[in-house]
């Protein structure tokens, strides 16, 4: 058993509502629903009554929900116990970083942050795009880093949390070069020989951002699904063994693309990309959860580069 589940549960107990309490726990209903059945099979019993709406418990229910509460409460109140033993850390910086930024945008930041900020020490938390959201939400990190696009937004409360962006990269198609350096495969493929294609898992984010490529095209792409993983990493690895075409974030084929390994497979055409912004974000302080001392004064070290930036790029006529 998760003891996401049980949150999950004594969510929708409060709500009364599948799709409401999808919501307010970052997940899709379909996945909300699969979690609670998870919870139901674990026991061994039916919890909700799906006959009836709105949502009712059963019998069982009403009992579980009860030892829940007192289940989620001794856990929450050990960690928050081995938590506060951790307070002497208090010069680490907890990060909780999709996979994929995990490896390509991390290394470089924390060494520009050497030079320009200063030594720090930090955590790293290689994770999902939903599970790094849960570690900011659930007090279990300082700092969250990750992709956000307007169409497939990450849902924080901006009077909660505050927000950065440390930059923009584009997502892309590529493929293995063949001898003469060029790609072995193209797009857009033909309905008679479609191009195979190395795609990502429905619960990946880079997988809604290639959903949204395919969607907006003008021009159809003829791909058959030849592997599938939630891995970029797992995915480039494969392209490189030329096994098809790829969609990856620029800065995840960088080396691949000076080696002269991989190529671009989309012909230099910005009609199968999409750009996406690399969002920062922390909880706001308050008196009652002020956060650490160094996380403050990186906040504020990122912040004055951003409006320093911001005013070098307005032409002196306009200041």
């Amino acid at each position: 058993m998760e003891t996401k589940w049980l949150e999950d549960f004594i969510s929708l107990v409060e709500t009364n509502n599948f799709s409401r309490s999808a919501a307010l726990r970052h997940v899709t209903q379909p996945a909300f629903s699969r979690r609670i059945q998870s919870l139901e099979n674990w026991l061994g019993t039916d919890l909700i009554d799906r006959t009836s709406y709105p949502t009712r418990l059963t019998p069982a229910g009403h009992v579980f929900y009860e030892q829940a509460l007192e289940m989620l409460g001794q856990i929450n109140g050990v960690r928050e116990l081995l938590r506060n033993k951790r307070a002497a850390m208090q010069t680490t910086i907890d990060l909780a970083v999709p996979h994929t930024l995990s490896l390509t945008f991390i290394p470089k930041w924390i060494t520009q942050l050497q030079d320009d900020f200063g030594p720090i020490n930090s955590r790293l938390m290689a994770l999902n795009v939903h599970d790094a959201v849960l570690q900011l939400v659930e007090g279990g990190c300082d700092l969250l880093l990750c992709y956000h696009h307007p169409r497939q937004p990450v849902q924080l409360d901006p009077g909660r949390y505050d927000m950065l962006v440390l930059g923009r990269e584009a997502l892309r198609a590529y493929s293995r070069c063949d001898k003469n350096k060029k790609p072995e495969f193209t797009l857009p493929g033909t309905k008679a020989d479609p191009l195979p294609f190395l795609s990502y898992t429905n619960n990946a984010y880079l997988g809604r951002m290639v959903e949204l490529i395919l969607a907006d095209t003008k021009t159809p792409l003829h791909l058959e699904n030849h592997y599938e993983t939630d891995m970029a990493e797992g995915l480039k690895m494969m392209a490189l063994e030329g096994r098809g075409i790829v969609f990856l974030p620029e800065s995840a084929v960088t080396r691949e693309l000076k080696s002269k390994l991989l190529a671009r497979a989309d012909g230099g055409s910005a009609d199968w990309e999409i750009e996406m912004e690399i969002r920062l974000y922390r909880e706001k302080p308050s008196p009652t959860r002020p956060g650490k001392p160094i996380v403050s004064r990186l906040w504020d070290h990122l912040g004055g580069k951003q409006q320093a930036s911001k005013r070098r790029s307005v032409p002196d006529s306009e200041r």
